[in-house]
């Protein structure tokens, strides 16, 4: 094994090859353009290597002896699901090259490459790369984005300025629709600040009742109304010294926001029935998926608020905007699902992947990870189908199909009632359908219809 060392630790590349002279080349071609290399002769080897050079990226090859390409990607996944790897693979493999980066691998490069293909996709990868925070502070700093998972070049810009702004004590404003992980994006803030070590609260302020949300929120003493027969420590209070996160701002009532102002400017809270009030240290978060602006015009939300809130504004793509990062999350919500419902589902069809890619996600990603429940709990095979993919598409909130999709559906449907009408007898069916026989059984083999599934049918 070779190592090299005279460029920044930011360019770090793990090559893995069980051919020792194309590891040996590409060590000289990389270390040539400035990046610190490490090489390893078998995956066993690189995972080995992982932990202690922690690299930015990993290039593997496909086929080798033990542990292949792909064996060493799943694993690194699991540890590292937001390191790129690259796999490089012979002309006659590309196919499954192909179908790898629709599982998650960042790129493959088809051998013999030349040169400048090579540090041209190396440049890409490590240009998308996760901010891993290197230089913060804390030997857990690296995982302050660990529940994020993106390769998308707009989420790590995103994700590089927000460990900025963790870094000071700024109120965070989080735009985005809602399904977009504004909840994750505020945990992460927290993780890489100071206060990572101090309660992280949060509340949902449209899920309150407008009598009951500064009790939430400040606290109340005993007596203080109907009900309240013993003190109760708000989440401010509760929060002291860490990150409260106010979800769906936009939906706190007028009346209160005053209120709230007060305790952001004064940095105290009032209980409710108390007449002391109690000096409380809380880096604030709110998001929303409303316009405040508009707000503030049709007068619902206070201006000064706003701005005390809005010190700097982080905005969350939707999915649609961020397609690449579809193939890394289904695989992670199904990998999550089927082994908490101890259901073996090992991946998606190609054609499942492509339809996940390609679908409009008006509910971000909630809404797949709904679908990836959906498709888990149904499928009955080991690998999740297109047609589990398109049903819980058209199931699902917000879910509409295309014509193109309603036109196909009402095909399959219609052929499977005369398959079922004539008990598969393809001849009845053709005629039944006024189609001759060959085109019949085109428009069988284009959805997948076996008139044998429907002999037995009464």
């Amino acid at each position: 094994m070779s190592d090299t060392t005279d460029t920044s630790p930011q360019d770090r590349v793990l090559i893995v090859d069980d051919d020792p002279s194309l590891l040996r080349l590409l060590t000289i071609r990389l270390t040539a353009a400035n990046y610190l290399v490490k090489s390893a002769a078998s995956a066993k080897e690189a995972l080995g290597a992982l932990n202690g050079f922690n690299p930015q990226l990993v290039i593997s090859d496909l086929r080798m002896e033990g542990m292949d390409g792909m064996a060493l990607f799943e694993r690194i996944r699991l540890q590292s699901p937001n390191l790129p790897v690259i796999i490089m693979t012979a002309h006659g493999t590309i196919p499954d090259a192909i179908n790898a980066t629709k599982q998650g691998v960042f790129s493959f490069l088809t051998k013999p490459f030349e040169s400048q293909e090579l540090l041209d996709t190396v440049q890409q990868a490590l240009r998308l790369r996760p901010a891993l925070a290197i230089d913060s502070p804390g030997d857990e700093s690296h995982q302050w984005r660990q529940n994020i998972i993106s390769r998308s070049a707009t989420m790590e810009t995103l994700l590089q300025q927000t460990y900025q702004v963790a870094q000071s004590d700024f109120s965070i404003l989080i735009q985005g629709q809602s399904g977009t992980g504004k909840e994750l994006l505020a945990q992460a803030i927290h993780h890489a600040s100071e206060r990572r070590y101090r309660p992280f609260t949060a509340i949902n302020c449209a899920a309150v009742p407008e009598n009951l949300l500064e009790s939430e929120l400040f606290g109340h003493r005993k007596g203080a109304f109907t009900g309240a027969d013993k003190h109760h420590t708000g989440l401010f209070e509760s929060s002291n010294g860490g990150t409260l996160f106010l979800d769906e701002i936009g939906d706190m009532p007028l009346n209160f926001q005053v209120k709230l102002l007060r305790a952001i400017q004064e940095k105290e809270i009032r209980p409710v029935g108390s007449t002391e009030t109690i000096k409380v240290d809380v880096r604030l978060i709110s998001a929303t998926h409303k316009n405040l602006q508009q707000g503030i015009k049709e007068q619902q939300f206070r201006e000064d608020l706003y701005y005390r809130l809005n010190v700097v504004e982080l905005t969350l793509p939707p999915l649609c905007e961020r397609r690449e990062d579809i193939p890394l999350l289904a695989n992670f919500f199904l990998n999550r699902i089927s082994d908490k419902a101890n259901i073996t589902v090992n991946g998606f069809s190609q054609e499942a992947l492509e339809l996940l890619i390609c679908a409009p996600w008006p509910g971000n990603i909630r809404q797949l990870q709904n679908v990836i429940e959906q498709c888990v709990a149904l499928s009955t095979e080991s690998v999740i189908s297109e047609t589990l993919v398109r049903n819980a598409l058209r199931e699902a909130p917000n879910g509409h199909p295309s014509f193109q999709e309603a036109r196909e559906q009402f095909e399959r449907d219609y052929l499977t009632s005369v398959l079922k009408a004539t008990s598969g007898n393809v001849s009845q069916a053709a005629k039944l359908s006024k189609r001759n026989r060959t085109e019949f059984y085109k428009l069988l083999n284009k959805h997948h219809l076996d008139p044998e599934a429907f002999r037995d049918e009464p």
